[in-house]
């Protein structure tokens, strides 16, 4: 039973009760389930930023820079760095919480290191809860920076109400394997680290690929920004570039109608798990289990077995 004074404290910003909410969903139990459900009414402040692309892009610097930017302007935020998940413990690496380190004191920011938990995308989906805690919270932004795995990553633009990729001009070939994924859900483009040789091309690369995207006079046309985030070059131009992608979203209506879908496809995950754990409980396990070695030696197809679960499934409701 989550106490009334405790969702109060989250409300108020109580950053350990903040901390303690994001264990809690990230719990995933009976717990989790009604602290969701109760803060969710003050759930849609906060502006969701999504920043992804391939491994050492400088996705963290890039973060780390943005946030300092907007502290400058009185700004809070919130950060969700999806870590891979630990093969030993399961838990989240940290290594983005060391390298945001000098951010990480300030009583505006808010920073917390997730496990991807097998998710098929870089994204947790308690990344997006955790976002919610954030956002009732009342920080302004909340930056979502994931894992850079490729086309997988492509859940982050459910969650994000603008989604950076990031690249470097040695990302060439990532460019070409990411024209169906990543490449679409891009509201816009990074170049970082475009001291280096090979940036002009890897911009023109690019703008090629952009061309080829259906558009017309009405819709988005994702731009490439060119940073190096080490040196805090090209920031301001992203974060305007991030104000300008929410102007455009709400003079053309498409805010409510992204924030719609996203939430329509969080209720199918959702409805989706809650059938999952329910399906493969002990008696789901065991019949699984029992049935193997007819399926093993042939007597019976995979098919027959997976509608006999269902079956028996269908009879405990």
């Amino acid at each position: 039973m989550i106490e009334e004074i405790f969702i109060q404290k989250i409300f108020e910003n109580d950053r350990r009760k903040v901390a303690r909410a994001i264990s809690i969903v990230e719990s995933d139990n009976e717990n989790s389930t009604e602290l969701l459900k109760r803060i969710y009414q003050n759930v849609g402040g906060a502006y969701r930023i999504g920043i992804t692309g391939p491994p050492g892009a400088g996705k963290s610097t890039i973060t780390n820079q943005l946030t300092k930017l907007y502290r400058s302007l009185g700004k809070t935020v919130g950060i969700i760095a999806v870590d891979p998940t630990s093969p030993f413990t399961g838990g989240a690496l940290l290594g983005d919480r060391i390298r945001m380190n000098d951010i990480g004191n300030d009583s505006g920011v808010f920073i917390r290191s997730m496990a991807t938990r097998g998710s098929l995308g870089g994204l947790s989906k308690k990344a997006n809860d955790a976002a919610d805690v954030l956002d009732v919270a009342g920080y302004n932004y909340i930056i979502m920076e994931t894992v850079g795995v490729g086309q997988s990553e492509l859940d982050i633009a459910q969650a994000a109400d603008t989604t950076i990729v990031v690249l470097v001009p040695e990302s060439g070939d990532t460019v070409q394997a990411m024209k169906a994924g990543l490449m679409e859900i891009a509201d816009f483009f990074v170049v970082n680290k475009s001291d280096r040789p090979d940036a002009k091309q890897a911009v023109t690369a690019l703008q090629t690929i952009l061309m080829m995207r259906p558009h017309d006079e009405h819709s988005w046309m994702p731009k490439i920004i060119d940073t190096i985030a080490v040196d805090n070059k090209g920031i301001i131009e992203v974060a305007e570039e991030i104000s300008r992608h929410r102007m455009y979203l709400d003079q053309s209506g498409k805010f409510l109608k992204r924030r719609e879908q996203r939430t329509k496809i969080r209720i199918k995950e959702i409805v989706e798990e809650s059938i999952r754990k329910k399906l493969w409980n002990a008696s789901g396990k065991e019949a699984l289990n029992s049935a193997l070695e007819k399926v093993i030696l042939g007597s019976l197809s995979p098919y027959h077995i997976a509608d006999e679960i269902i079956a028996n499934f269908k009879n405990q409701l």
